[in-house]
């Protein structure tokens, strides 16, 4: 079972596998920065100053925790509960350039692909046997 593991692991699929996606990863960290620090930073200017990573909805405001004289907790702290939408298009404009740009990849790559698969094959010359045995086929024909 080890040695089938160490075959598997060992193959280049395998590893051009682990390359792509540690790529990936930091690629998608590389478009995050990209949206949140460059391009939202303007576009939030441009739309009267929103910083899009504050829009949120205020579903319930924060409480703060009430003590009494001697020091007991009579309300506990509750946090605010909101729903971040800045911080949701601020994804989704990340995903839609991190989609576009693998695209970009991909149709690179298929057409690369397809150069090579068009290229025609040379075609080989018959080795010394088949020579031979092509002489011996015509001298027998023409008995």
């Amino acid at each position: 079972m080890f040695k089938e593991f160490k075959e598997f692991i060992s193959k280049g699929n395998v590893i051009d596998l682990a390359v792509g996606l540690i790529m990936a990863t930091y690629f998608g960290a590389i478009v995050k920065s990209l949206v949140d620090d460059i391009l939202m930073p303007p576009i939030g200017k441009l739309l009267g100053g929103v910083d899009f990573s504050q829009l949120k909805i205020i579903i319930q405001k924060p409480i703060a925790a009430v003590t009494d004289a001697k020091g007991n907790i009579s309300i506990a702290e509750v946090p605010e509960v909101s729903l971040m939408y800045g911080n949701f298009i601020n994804t989704v404009i990340t995903f839609i350039i991190v989609a576009f740009s693998i695209f970009l990849v991909v149709k690179a790559y298929n057409k690369i692909k397809k150069k090579k698969e068009e290229a025609p094959a040379k075609p080989t010359e018959p080795t010394k046997e088949e020579l031979l045995l092509t002489e011996i086929r015509d001298l027998l024909k023409n008995k």
